[in-house]
């Protein structure tokens, strides 16, 4: 501010010529009414259910004669990520159809007892010999039946005479391959992990917060969370799941589900994120028409045209260029208020009477 400008004070009220206020860019206004949120800055990562992820093994294991996936491939659930070669399914096999074949002619024998039992020709305890082995038979057909499914193995096809020596390993899932530990002619057991999948659109943003903290969360609240690399593009979310134990530093996980899904998000993306806490309605004026003055705040209420006096304010919440007012409403009736060239009234006014 330039020392030759001269103005017009009294106490802690001032008056401007149309050129300073022109000069000082003055605006005023009346106080708003909007509901405001104080908010919580946390850090957290993008994460995902256990549901959301899949390790992938062979339920027979064999030599491996064909794999066609890489990492970053997506793949649907039930297609097919590669094919297993094992003699040991073509003996399992045989042994269904020789199993299917001694239940039919045990049901067989067991009818021609009861008709020869019937007629007193057969004894009961041959009768009930029979019985038991007809059951015992079709237990053993089930049990190869419940194998074979689990294989991936159609009991009605190995029945009509197709014996198969491969098997395909599908996914469980619908995602994206993030990781391959198969190649062509590797032996494989059950317990290998050939594929892991992970499914980006089941993912969720999981929240860090301090126990200082958590009484001002809860379920249903809103969340806008930024990646350290583009702060200006918020992705909303809300609070699903508050975690109930305490880690050692004396904090909670926060689970929020993702309003809107964004295939950049890859799980483990560090993340950024406010959370909205204390929303009310109330009277609010911009962060431009507040000052401090000696550890005090302040705004400057219009009394006449080009004159203004600092008014003592008590602020609230403050969200998107806005802050609340908690004085009495009733102070603020009629009145108007700077809202822009404050801290230029602030300067003229303190600095004239130093």
């Amino acid at each position: 501010m330039k020392t030759e400008e001269k103005f017009a004070v009294s106490g802690d009220q001032i008056t401007l010529t149309d050129l300073q206020k022109k000069t000082a860019g003055v605006e005023i206004v009346s106080l708003g009414s909007e509901t405001i949120a104080n908010k919580i800055l946390l850090t957290g990562q993008i994460d995902l259910p256990p549901n959301a992820m899949a390790e992938v093994s062979s339920s027979s294991g064999g030599i491996v004669k064909s794999a066609k996936f890489l990492p970053g491939n997506y793949v649907s659930k039930g297609q097919t990520l590669a094919i297993l070669e094992n003699p040991d399914l073509a003996a399992l096999q045989q042994e269904y159809l020789q199993a299917k074949s001694n239940l039919g002619y045990a049901r067989k024998d067991y009818e021609r007892q009861k008709y020869l039992n019937k007629f007193q020709a057969s004894s009961d305890k041959v009768t009930q010999r029979a019985a038991n082995e007809a059951q015992s038979q079709n237990a053993a057909v089930r049990g190869m039946e419940s194998r074979l499914k689990s294989y991936g193995l159609n009991p009605g096809a190995v029945s009509s005479g197709n014996i198969q020596k491969s098997i395909a390993v599908v996914a469980p899932i619908s995602g994206y391959i993030s990781q391959v530990n198969v190649t062509l002619g590797q032996h494989v057991s059950p317990a290998d992990v050939l594929y892991s999948i992970v499914s980006n659109q089941r993912t969720h943003l999981a929240l860090k917060i301090f126990e200082k903290d958590l009484g001002k969360i809860s379920v249903g609240q809103k969340v806008y969370a930024f990646t350290n690399q583009n702060p200006e593009k918020k992705y909303a979310a809300t609070v699903a799941l508050i975690g109930k134990d305490f880690a050692p530093d004396r904090s909670v996980y926060v689970h929020c589900e993702m309003n809107q899904k964004d295939a950049a998000l890859i799980p483990g993306t560090f993340m950024n994120a406010e959370i909205e806490v204390n929303a009310e309605q109330g009277l609010t004026i911009s962060d431009d028409a507040i000052v401090t003055w000696e550890g005090k705040q302040y705004i400057f209420e219009e009394v006449k045209p080009n004159t203004y006096k600092m008014f003592p304010v008590k602020i609230g919440n403050s969200e998107n260029g806005i802050t609340e007012i908690l004085n009495n409403a009733s102070d603020f009736h009629h009145k108007k208020f700077v809202s822009k060239g404050a801290y230029h009234l602030l300067m003229a006014l303190k600095n004239v009477e130093e």
